[in-house]
């Protein structure tokens, strides 16, 4: 039983990789930098040489090859980026990918299929909200594309393609080879240029525990909608839990993420124009305002525990000095 992973060489997607490789499966990547992917890869699976099929989840053809002869297809690739300067790039590969991929798990009849969602396709929503909530219509353009993803990968579920579809919360952790949103935003609240947070919050999750459920699903099976392991955190304990770990005061203002938004939109249109990271996002302003709990989550891991080895891999990585990772150096790292 060989099992492709798209989205390899990304944060969630090597975990998963890694994780199943720890339990002896066979694991194939379809990726487009083979050697992006083996440096994902290296400080999780102590260098094991894994299979790699070269192409992009927007190509049939490339598809087509790197599922034949799997019995199991992961689908994690997407461009996850609340960046205004990919809005174009993330329309175009997270539906897209969706079709093509899962298109191509049909015709090779492919028996075992996971489709990596977000809790955030879910959105907006009135209250608190579980895997079975109905696919929302957000109002921002990266959670309006894994909402159009997830269209996709209920429709095949309809039409009898035993597609599981799973809810990450956002993620952080240690070995996240391309900083993503949530782990760069931890990384500059902690360098000081994050001063001002919305209200509100988001789920979180760890993306070890993260990676175990979706290795789990993938070789066991499960349900047609699984959440994965996470709880709704508010900015204002997520804050707190940092100071904890770092020992350090980290001041900030909180303001309503409503009033923020405006502040968000001018950032994103200064974004356009200019060649460094703005921190100031839409995207993420707007999921603090209108995420909810996943009710259905499983229970997840401190989140101190989390935040501690997540700023400790930082200041390894040379991402944060050791000043800026306050205690969080000396700390015992919890491990998988």
């Amino acid at each position: 039983m060989t099992f492709l992973i798209t989205g390899g060489s990304g944060f969630l997607g090597s975990h998963i990789a890694a994780e199943l490789l720890r339990r002896g499966a066979p694991v194939r990547l379809l990726v487009r930098d083979p050697r992006r992917a083996r440096r994902a890869l290296e400080p999780l699976a102590g260098g094991a040489e894994v299979p790699m099929a070269l192409g992009d989840v927007t190509d049939p053809v490339a598809v087509a090859a790197a599922v034949r002869g799997c019995t199991g297809v992961l689908h994690a690739a997407s461009v996850y980026s609340f960046d205004p300067r990919r809005h174009a790039e993330m329309r175009a590969v997270n539906r897209r990918g969706t079709e093509v991929v899962l298109a191509a798990a049909r015709d090779a009849g492919v028996d075992r299929i996971v489709h990596v969602s977000t809790f955030g396709a879910l959105l907006p929503a009135p209250g608190p909200i579980t895997s079975d909530a109905p696919v929302g219509a957000p109002r921002e353009p990266y959670l309006a594309s894994k909402a159009a993803a997830e269209t996709v990968a209920r429709q095949h579920r309809r039409d009898g393609l035993p597609v599981v579809i799973t809810y990450p919360p956002a993620l952080l952790g240690p070995h996240d080879p391309r900083l993503g949103d949530q782990t760069r935003r931890l990384r500059d609240t902690l360098r000081g240029l994050m001063p001002i947070w919305p209200d509100g919050g988001f789920p979180i999750g760890d993306v070890r525990d993260v990676a175990v459920r979706h290795a789990d699903v993938l070789t066991r099976g499960g349900p047609a909608r699984i959440a994965a392991p996470g709880r709704f955190v508010g900015t204002r304990e997520l804050l707190g839990a940092l100071r904890e770990v770092t020992g350090r005061r980290l001041p900030a203002v909180h303001l309503p993420a409503a009033a923020l938004l405006p502040v968000g939109w001018l950032a994103g249109l200064a974004q356009r124009v200019l060649p460094v990271h703005v921190p100031v996002e839409y995207g993420a302003i707007y999921a603090c305002k209108v995420a909810r709990p996943l009710d259905d989550a499983p229970v997840a891991r401190p989140l101190v525990d989390t935040l501690a080895d997540t700023v400790r891999w930082l200041h390894e990585a040379g991402h944060l000095s050791a000043a800026q990772a306050g205690r969080a150096v000396t700390r015992r790292p919890i491990g998988v």
